[in-house]
């Protein structure tokens, strides 16, 4: 298994000689990869001068230009993610993979809950009690429709995530993949939420996938430092290798086929025992932040969690840091926050319904609050 963690700040040749002993810091706690947002042709020279200083292997977070990844590719970068949403039309993807295969770099197709592609979004659900399995079997679509490009082309050298801010979506998702496929999976829980929360959600979503044997690199992605990421991370290998030593696990095959099975035969025993299980109150879902964010998720969130979790109301609360992870892909809560420069959006079940100067954050999002 192999730890990831991703670069928390914009990228800039200012930072580079800050950036790198602290990424080598983080191949000594035992991170294997760092991912980078790369917004913009600008970022990708910084990132490739970055990948000539340090000996981490580096990987290139690309959203909606596909001429990014092009670029990127012509420093030596360990990996190129993409995500089907948002890159573009196949021959865009195509464009990609032929550079991928003439320079030997692997690519990630990240799918992602909230930014599926528009078809299938109508069978994946946009509310909380849409059935979650759903949008799990969505995830495992938009995974085989880029595959099946990538096969078109002879191209393997792929890696696959499919992640979502839900525990069960997670969990199903992977276990589906993994029983029809042996392409390796990264795993994680996309936007888990701040140190302790994120931990608890992450740790509930992997282990079982780890002690089944599904994943081959991970994440914890917290709105924390990336230092407590990588200590997660270790910390829930740990965790389920000594879950997995006690006593065989069931293939996914098997795993997938009781999940089924379950459903048809024995779902309402099964709720019974996950409503004993449940809890009320808010749900709070953040980014980890990366370099394209333009709302402090961090400070934020510390300012925030107190006051949240004293609520006696049951709904879900984002606190997103830019566009990619604002309105969009957190379009199912209930409330949310993001911010684009100077300029602070608060969005209801993805639909903007204030923007204020950041000075008026908290004000204007106490006042959205209120009315739910």
């Amino acid at each position: 298994m192999v730890i990831q963690t991703m670069w928390k700040d914009r990228l800039s040749f200012s930072d580079l000689e800050n950036a790198v002993p602290r990424i080598e810091g983080l191949a000594c706690m035992g991170c294997g990869l760092v991912r980078c947002a790369v917004p913009n042709i600008a970022a990708a020279e910084v990132l490739g001068r970055l990948a000539q200083m340090v000996s981490m292997p580096l990987v290139a977070d690309i959203h909606y230009d596909y001429k990014i990844a092009l670029r990127c590719m012509d420093f030596p970068i360990a990996k190129i993610r993409i995500n089907p949403g948002n890159i573009g039309s196949t021959e865009k993807v195509r464009a990609v993979l032929e550079r991928a295969a003439e320079k030997n770099i692997p690519i990630r197709i990240g799918v992602n809950a909230g930014s599926l592609p528009r078809d299938l979004r109508s069978g994946a659900g946009e509310c909380p009690d849409c059935n979650p399995l759903n949008r799990a079997e969505a995830l495992v679509e938009a995974a085989k429709r880029e595959l099946a490009i990538f096969d078109e082309c002879g191209f393997t050298n792929v890696v696959v995530s499919m992640k979502a801010s839900s525990i069960a979506d997670t969990i199903k998702a992977n276990r589906i993949l993994a029983g029809s496929t042996d392409v390796p999976l990264h795993i994680g829980v996309t936007e888990a939420g701040p140190l302790i929360v994120g931990v608890a959600r992450s740790s509930a979503a992997l282990v079982p996938l780890l002690v089944e044997g599904i994943g081959d690199t991970l994440r914890i992605s917290l709105s924390d430092s990336m230092e407590n990421e990588v200590i997660a991370a270790r910390e829930i290998l740990g965790a389920a290798a000594e879950i997995a030593a006690i006593e065989p696990q069931p293939s996914p095959q098997g795993v997938e086929s009781e999940i089924r099975g379950s459903r048809l035969e024995g779902g309402s025993a099964c709720e019974a025992r996950a409503t004993r299980l449940r809890q009320g109150g808010v749900r709070v879902i953040s980014c980890p932040r990366c370099g394209r964010y333009g709302f402090d998720t961090h400070s934020f969130s510390s300012r925030w969690l107190p006051r949240l979790y004293a609520l006696d109301k049951t709904i879900s609360v984002a606190i997103m840091g830019c566009e990619v992870n604002g309105p969009e892909e957190a379009r199912h809560a209930d409330l949310g926050i993001t911010g684009t420069g100077y300029k602070v959006i608060i969005f209801r079940h993805g639909k903007v319904v204030r923007t204020v100067p950041a000075a008026d954050a908290d004000a204007a999002f106490a006042a959205e609050l209120d009315l739910l």
